[in-house]
């Protein structure tokens, strides 16, 4: 008996001893592909193991203090992961592709399935971190520039007294791109005004931008293409950035982004100012670039309350103080004959919220939720008008993804309401809009060379009725250097007044839809090849050939009669965009070249005769070179050329070049300094042709078609105080 209890006493002891020593099992993967990564390294306290085979660790007699597992993996982003001590559940952690990697390792969130870049059947183009952070150095204020530098895009300056631009599309109007924030569309009809022109490069990880139809995942209105803009999440490590810069313009910008991830929260902040002087470029006594002061804030709150769930919660607002036209009424000196004048006092307000819930390694849920207030105030010479548009948003999905196919549905609501605000008369009234919206879309891996993708949409208006919105998209490798996609899709527009034109027209000048006008609606296609080619010495190169064709039917046009008023209706026939467009990227060991060649054709086949879209070029070539020696200096040059265009009154325009040139100077990991000077050869609109008729008094802007603010030089200090120096 006493011997039975000693042995009983002795293994309750080993026992007891056994469980107070703390195990962590593991197998690590791809969280894109959910490939199992054999050789990641994972360190716990002062033990460390790498991946086996089946990317599996397993550690024994850890403290009960070893309750974080830190794991790293070449081409990966490092992650942290707390665990419970004596927890002897087998643990599936998955890494993230880091940012700076090739594009093969790029990860897009606007397929909805995390895809990689590299296989996706749906074409993204991506502008990364890299690209961000130096275009936070060039212009701080806004992403507009860096949009111009895309081809295939065209960034149309539609106001030379506001500067307010639109994005267009593969030669459609900029009505026809829609603008995405974490996947939300906030910038439509008015509250699409100034839209990109308010959203800085430091507060972005990433823009991923889609050429072509993406409807079925995000509504109707991208039929041109999609530009999603991807917010930065906080990391373990500390950042902390300060930016200064001051341009030959007139204009300053102060920026920072500060962030910081514990174990169940986080948070990150951006705040931006920027004053920008009113300059008045060719010396016609009307300004060129608008007198401006602005201020940004986006404070977000970051919950993690264990491995499966994320909740994100932001708000950002923006405030603004536009002031162009006669130089001396901005200085205060009108007389009767130096009256004109724009004044725009822009507010916008979002609260944000986005969710994620893991169910499993392969099943998750994602709801997110967006309000928005954008009140724009409008202040002539002659007229006074403000409006505020309230916009929302709310979607719920789920998605399932494996190796072998994914599959992602869901459901959201849409909608805006547009109220005018004490002011003077105009003809158009308050409205509203109502989309309720479902998708689903199916993605199959076949054989690991063959993807398929097929979704459909279907929304209802509450004036337009209901849209149904297939598309369907095919990526094939051939080998690891060739590969091929073909897609089409099909997507619509409803009629807005307010939504962004090539000209920005006075809004007491517009006139109510009409009875009856109809929607628009579109199919577009597109296909092509890709060759890469990656070389011992680390050299690459990669070619892109794209061909597309878009068709738009019973087209909504803007008609200016002789007393000015602006109406809209539906135009039989169609408008058809069709080209090619041809990029090409190479490194030479730290030298980098990217080009990039479009051919655009755009009929208004309604018409008899002289079918050409005004302000269209058709050939347009960019290029950017860049030489980096070390990670201190950084040397770039970058150009394009546009095309000749045709004027709104069948007369073309020249053709011109745009130079620009960078030198960055990297001390300490700490701080950049950049010297950059766009616009090297000072090509200006005005040096071809005035840019206004009739009288000072009364001036009729031309449309635009070339720069006109000139040669600009600036200086800029990135200052990193995170970091420790090296």
């Amino acid at each position: 008996m006493i011997k039975k209890i000693i042995l009983f006493f002795v293994m309750s002891c080993t026992f007891q001893f056994m469980n107070a020593q703390n195990t962590f099992k593991a197998i690590i993967k791809d969280k894109a592909t959910n490939e199992k990564l054999a050789g990641a390294t994972v360190k716990i306290g002062d033990k460390t193991q790498q991946a086996n085979d089946s990317g599996k660790v397993i550690f024994t007699d850890l403290s009960e203090k070893d309750t974080t597992a830190e794991i790293s993996f070449t081409g990966y982003e490092t992650k942290y992961f707390h665990f419970l001590a004596g927890s002897v559940v087998v643990h599936e952690i998955f890494l993230l592709p880091a940012h700076n990697e090739l594009e093969s390792v790029t990860i897009i969130s606007s397929t909805r399935t995390n895809q990689r870049i590299e296989n996706a059947p749906l074409k993204v183009e991506v502008l990364g971190k890299e690209e961000m952070n130096e275009e936070n150095t060039i212009k701080p204020g806004s992403i507009a520039s860096i949009l111009g530098d895309v081809s295939g895009i065209q960034v149309q300056q539609s106001s030379a007294t506001s500067g307010n631009s639109n994005v267009r599309i593969q030669g459609l109007d900029g009505r026809y791109t829609q603008i995405l924030r974490d996947g939300m569309p906030l910038f439509e009809g008015f509250s699409g005004g100034f839209g990109i022109l308010q959203i800085p490069p430091l507060d972005l990880k990433q823009i991923e931008l889609i050429k072509g139809s993406a409807s079925t995942l995000y509504g109707g209105g991208a039929i041109g293409g999609l530009i999603n803009l991807i917010s930065k999440k906080p990391t373990y490590e500390q950042e902390a950035e300060l930016t200064l810069n001051t341009t030959s313009l007139k204009e300053s910008n102060l920026n920072t982004y500060i962030a910081k991830r514990g174990k169940n929260a986080g948070y990150n902040f951006f705040g931006g100012y920027t004053h920008q002087g009113i300059v008045d470029v060719n010396k016609d006594g009307l300004s060129d670039v608008a007198r401006n002061n602005a201020v940004i804030v986006h404070p977000r709150l970051f919950f993690y309350p264990n491995e499966k769930i994320n909740i994100a919660i932001g708000y950002t607002g923006t405030f603004e103080n536009r002031m162009g036209g006669d130089m001396l009424v901005a200085e205060g000196k009108p007389d009767g004959i130096h009256q004109y004048f724009e004044k725009n006092i822009l507010q916008r307000h979002t609260a944000d919220f986005q969710s994620q819930f893991n169910i499993n390694n392969n099943n998750k849920i994602e709801v997110k939720a967006a309000l928005s207030f954008f009140t724009r105030a409008i202040s002539t010479n002659n007229h006074y008008f403000k409006g505020r548009q309230a916009d929302y948003f709310t979607e719920f999905s789920y998605i399932l993804s494996n190796q072998k196919y994914s599959w992602v549905s869901g459901i959201n609501f849409t909608g805006d309401n547009f109220k005018i605000l004490p002011s003077d008369p105009v003809m158009i009234g308050n409205f509203s809009n109502t989309i309720i919206g479902a998708f689903s879309q199916f993605t199959a891996n076949i054989k690991d060379k063959t993807t398929l993708e097929a979704g459909l949409r279907s929304d209802y208006h509450n004036t337009y009725g209901n849209f149904l919105l297939p598309r369907i998209a095919l990526f094939h490798r051939f080998d690891d250097h060739w590969a091929t996609r073909w897609g089409i899709g099909f997507g619509y527009k409803t009629p807005n007044v307010l939504a962004p034109q090539n000209i920005d027209y006075s809004i007491e000048d517009l006139e109510p839809l009409p009875a009856g006008i109809t929607a628009e609606k579109s199919v577009g296609y597109n296909a092509e090849v890709n060759y890469k080619k990656e070389f011992e010495d680390g050299s690459s190169f990669f070619i892109n050939q794209a061909f597309f064709l878009t068709r738009l039917n019973n087209p909504v046009v803007a008609t200016q009669d002789l007393n000015e008023h602006v109406s809209f209706n539906n135009e039989g026939s169609n408008i058809t965009s069709s080209g090619f467009d041809t990029y090409i990227k190479a490194e030479v060991k730290s030298l980098e070249l990217y080009a990039g060649y479009t051919f655009t054709i755009v009929n208004r086949n309604y018409l008899q005769q002289d079918k050409f879209m005004p302000l269209t070029p058709e050939n347009r070539f960019a290029f950017v070179i860049v030489y980096e020696t070390g990670s201190d200096w950084r040397f770039g040059l970058e150009g394009s050329y546009t095309g000749k265009q045709y004027r709104y009154d069948y007369t073309k325009t020249p053709g011109y070049m745009f130079l620009a040139a960078i030198i960055a100077k990297n001390i300490n990991d700490k701080i950049n300094l950049v010297l950059n000077c766009e616009n090297l050869l000072d090509y200006r609109q005005s040096r071809h042709e005035s840019l206004y008729e009739g009288s000072i008094t009364h001036p009729q802007f031309k449309p635009l078609w070339a720069p006109i603010d000139g040669r600009v030089i600036n200086f800029s200090v990135l200052y990193n105080f995170a970091k420790q120096k090296k």
